[in-house]
């Protein structure tokens, strides 16, 4: 290499391991002092071999919670943010006002300029929500802090980090795997691009094809 290139100092070389980090979107150049090594951050996810969860595994991380003492907030925290592939943002913010239990539906509005939906609510949510709802009737938002404050995303994610730990998850669980395991689970289904880029909020259909291009659901009839 350096007859090719006589200028290049192999002390100053930075090799980059690609075997098992994707670094697509990583940053190729930074500021360290002279003579030590220049460590710069993955984006966010990175690491980890998947992003999302199977259903088998989100219903793990609810059990890890429930043996909380704020279980039964944390385990319906992870169970709305699934069902309604939430982004953390607007799983704390959820107020009541967006609960319709007369017709079991919840108005969920999207952050990031996502499209707004009404989705259905199930038995077990439905149960859930108005248990929280009687532990604090005078709230406006729907899960508050051990203060009585408003849930924050950073006290969200650090729950679920824990939860990860302690369902005994190898690898690193934070919010957003909730809202792709929830993308994923709703293509396994069979559930078709157009519908779940509603379900989602999406603006761009190309954020949706994700969960789709991965479902086997959509070789189920080949070789019949």
């Amino acid at each position: 290499m350096q007859k090719r290139q006589p200028r290049l100092d192999p002390k100053r070389l930075v090799f980059i391991d690609e075997t098992s980090v994707s670094t697509t979107i990583t940053r190729l150049y930074g500021r360290a002092p002279r003579g030590k090594r220049l460590v710069q951050k993955v984006p966010h996810g990175k690491r980890n071999t998947r992003e999302h969860l199977t259903s088998a595994e989100v219903e793990k991380l609810m059990a890890a919670v429930r043996g909380n003492p704020q279980g039964h907030r944390d385990a319906t925290m992870i169970l709305v943010a699934f069902r309604h592939g939430l982004r953390a943002a607007e799983l704390v913010d959820l107020r009541w006002d967006q609960i319709d239990y007369a017709g079991s539906r919840v108005h969920v509005r999207r952050v990031k300029r996502g499209t707004p939906a009404t989705h259905p609510l199930h038995g077990v949510e439905l149960r859930a929500l108005r248990r929280l709802q009687r532990e604090a009737p005078q709230s406006e938002f729907v899960f508050l802090s051990e203060r009585g404050t408003p849930f924050s995303t950073a006290g969200f994610a650090k729950m679920v980090e824990r939860a990860g730990v302690e369902a005994g998850f190898k690898f690193g669980v934070h919010p957003h795997m909730l809202r792709h395991a929830c993308g994923y689970a709703l293509a396994n289904a069979g559930h078709d691009t157009r519908s779940l880029q509603a379900y989602l909020g999406h603006r761009n259909i190309q954020h949706t094809v994700r969960y789709t291009e991965l479902s086997p659901a959509r070789f189920k009839n080949f070789w019949r």
